[in-house]
């Protein structure tokens, strides 16, 4: 008789990107242990529940039981989120940035469950951050993600040219993202503030029908920027 595992497993569950249907995008092993999972960890669950109905969970929705993680969540209330793998249940984490735990605040509690002894199981599924760089043309053996970058202009600006002196030194691409609605004041910031030959690859709407992967010089982007307002996009610069 196989005997029951002392605690679950913490199940890293990627989500769509956008409104994609979840059986086109995601491989048949990953979406049968979200259809058999009954407990999650998520940053919002709406969401969450309209992905789960597209990856065709068999259960009523209100069988799954979620618990929130999102910004907001006090340090203090981390500990229940383990509650269910403590008892033995596998748990689905799921996010708003497509694969948890990457540019999310699913990140501690995948620390706190290393430092709880419980098993992580990534699944496969579509990154942003992985999808722009392919298609970007550029540097994949040596880059960085930086996430978001500094909302006040000056040190935006400051850190841009960080960033491309770094590129021109190391030859690293560095990739980066804004709130969707802020993506034109990030593109105008960026074209302000990098060199005229330093490439520029925008990534919008990564697996969507409006999908574009686009790579250009800076003074070639300046002659023709393109819409991006609330599009998700990821950027990533380069020097070689």
């Amino acid at each position: 008789m196989t005997m029951r595992s002392a605690t679950g497993t913490l199940y890293l569950v990627p989500v769509t990107l956008g409104g994609a249907d979840a059986g086109m995008l995601l491989p048949p092993a990953t979406l049968e242990v979200v259809r058999r999972l009954r407990h999650f960890v998520v940053e919002n669950p709406k969401s969450a529940r309209r992905f789960l109905r597209s990856a065709g969970y068999p259960r009523p929705l209100r069988d799954a039981q979620m618990k929130t993680l999102d910004a907001h969540t006090p340090a203090h209330e981390l500990p229940a989120l383990l509650e269910a793998l403590r008892s033995g249940h596998d748990c689905g984490l799921m996010s708003e940035a497509g694969c948890p735990a990457v540019a999310d605040p699913g990140a501690v509690l995948v620390r706190l469950a290393h430092e709880a002894g419980i098993r992580i199981a990534p699944l496969v599924g579509p990154s942003a951050i992985l999808l722009a760089l392919m298609g970007s043309g550029m540097n994949g053996q040596r880059f960085a993600f930086h996430g978001y970058l500094p909302v006040d202009r000056d040190e935006r600006a400051r850190r841009l040219r960080e960033l491309e002196e770094d590129a021109s030194r190391s030859g690293a691409s560095h990739a980066f993202i804004e709130t969707p609605y802020r993506n034109s004041v990030l593109l105008q910031a960026v074209l302000e503030s990098c060199r005229p030959d330093t490439a520029l690859c925008i990534a919008a709407d990564l697996t969507l029908p409006t999908e574009s992967v686009t790579t250009r010089s800076i003074a070639e982007w300046k002659k023709q920027p393109p819409a991006l307002d609330r599009r998700p996009a990821v950027f990533v610069i380069s020097r070689g």
